[in-house]
């Protein structure tokens, strides 16, 4: 029989501690998306594709095609309705006072960034955040934090039109895809800099294009050589696309990709920090409890 050390029972636990960095620390979501709010966000996404691209979804000879500068009123009062509806559907699944208390302060840091480069070809520094705001706080939070963001900057700078909820749902696409990108827990540093750039580059250029997707076919016979001919078929109409985004907005797209890339890797490490601190304050998983008062 052997003599048992006589502290052991003082530290049952010293066998369990791992050694530093062996594991990565969980990821605190702000918003984990339940089977409701998965298949809203489907939904919304799916007609999003149809009221984006029914210029090459719809034959010439439907009667969509015939009410061509019709069609963008009809998606874009649809695309505000479900857009409303997502977001409520998340925020009814797990947007806490303390992830609302975040999407205000990123919300109104967005919009407020969005009018700087107003009018100067591509400077918009509001999508950096986006990225970095995603990549932290997660898909759902993203999705609802670009569209909020997109609707508060289109009230600050009168920009409310039918291409609003368009602009909504692009840039909850753009923020929620910044939460999908592999390696939350354990990618870091330089590493992470760099895929944030490389998909901000390649996003920027994505939500230009769905943009232009949402407002080629009210251009009508304007510019007949790149306008959406509802007459035409699928390749024809697709040059004339390619032909109007590199005659309207390629110096546009380029510039805010690479206002998106140069604040990613010059900002990107404070802000990720700072994110990721208040993240780690605000404990968005642990419940709100409120003390009864004392008599």
């Amino acid at each position: 029989m052997t003599a048992r050390p006589a502290d052991a029972k003082t530290r049952p636990a010293e066998a369990k501690v791992r050694p530093a960095g062996a594991t990565s620390r969980p990821r605190v979501r702000a918003v984990r998306l339940g089977p409701r709010s998965l298949a809203a966000l489907a939904l919304v996404s799916a007609v999003g594709v149809a009221a984006f691209g029914w210029p090459f979804l719809a034959p010439p000879a439907s009667q969509l095609s015939a009410h061509a500068q019709d069609a963008p009123w009809l998606f874009a009062g649809l695309l505000v309705l479900l857009v409303a509806v997502v977001t409520a559907t998340i925020s009814e699944s797990g947007l806490g006072p303390k992830a609302v208390a975040m999407l205000g302060v990123l919300a109104a840091t967005g919009a407020a960034l969005r009018p700087i480069g107003a009018g100067t070809a591509g400077i918009e520094p509001m999508f950096f955040l986006m990225v970095l705001s995603g990549r932290v706080l997660g898909p759902g939070f993203g999705f609802v934090l670009g569209s909020v963001t997109m609707f508060a900057s289109a009230l600050l700078t009168g920009g409310v039109g039918p291409w609003m909820p368009f602009q909504m749902l692009a840039m909850g696409w753009f923020t929620m895809g910044a939460g999908l990108l592999p390696g939350p827990d354990r990618l870091r540093g330089r590493a992470e800099l760099l895929l944030l750039a490389l998909y901000g580059f390649l996003a920027a250029f994505a939500y230009g294009t769905v943009m232009n997707l949402a407002g080629w076919p009210f251009m009508g016979t304007l510019a007949s050589s790149i306008a959406f001919d509802p007459h035409a078929d699928i390749a024809a109409n697709l040059a004339r696309f390619v032909a109007y985004c590199l005659a309207t907005s390629l110096g546009w797209d380029l510039g805010r990709a690479s206002v998106t890339v140069v604040l990613t890797l010059v900002l990107g490490h404070a802000v990720l920090r700072a994110l990721r601190r208040a993240t780690r304050r605000a404990a968005f998983e642990a419940p709100v409890t409120f003390d009864a008062p004392s008599r």
